[in-house]
């Protein structure tokens, strides 16, 4: 059994919202998936599995459709995919709250700026599948627009680092 992270795309994860982690949890197990955990409520279930990391999202993304009636991105990745991320963050000084992994499937520019719009004072820097951005001062006012957002999500540093910890794959 290999242990996954997935990350889910563009749904409300949340208790009052269409998909509490908790119906998540119980997708995961329906589709025959072992040892589910959630974490917090954004969308993100670690589990195992024998199959594919491109079985895994199918099924989760046939799950998912079932349920919301709209096609739902899934990220996938290993524990060790995770720690790599967090060990390759070229942002590791800036507060971790600030710096944001873009998990994305499908190709990654080979220049992280093509294509970025609303850029100010944030900062973009190609990583393996995913791309990494610091946004000095906060997410909540920013204008910046990666075209890779459109097949990818991205989660904080803190709760990449969590999920390393919880798969085992970081101290």
């Amino acid at each position: 059994m290999t242990k996954f992270v997935a990350f889910l795309r563009a749904v409300n994860v949340g208790g009052t919202g269409k998909l509490p982690m908790t119906i998540l949890a119980q997708m995961c197990e329906a589709i025959g998936f072992g040892r589910v955990k959630t974490y917090i409520a954004s969308g993100n279930v670690i589990f195992s599995s024998d199959r594919s990391e491109y079985e895994v999202r199918s099924a989760l993304e046939d799950q998912l459709f079932a349920y919301t009636g709209k096609r739902v991105g899934v990220i996938v990745r290993t524990p060790s995919e995770i720690a790599d991320v967090l060990a390759r963050n070229p942002f590791a000084d800036a507060p971790s709250n600030r710096v944001m992994a873009l998990f994305a499937d499908g190709a990654l520019p080979t220049d992280p700026l093509d294509g970025v719009t609303g850029i100010k004072n944030e900062e973009v820097r190609l990583g393996k599948r995913e791309l990494f951005v610091f946004y000095p001062d906060g997410m909540a006012n920013t204008r910046l627009r990666i075209p890779s957002e459109k097949h990818g999500t991205a989660r904080n540093m803190n709760t990449v680092a969590k999920l390393a910890k919880m798969t085992g794959s970081s101290a």
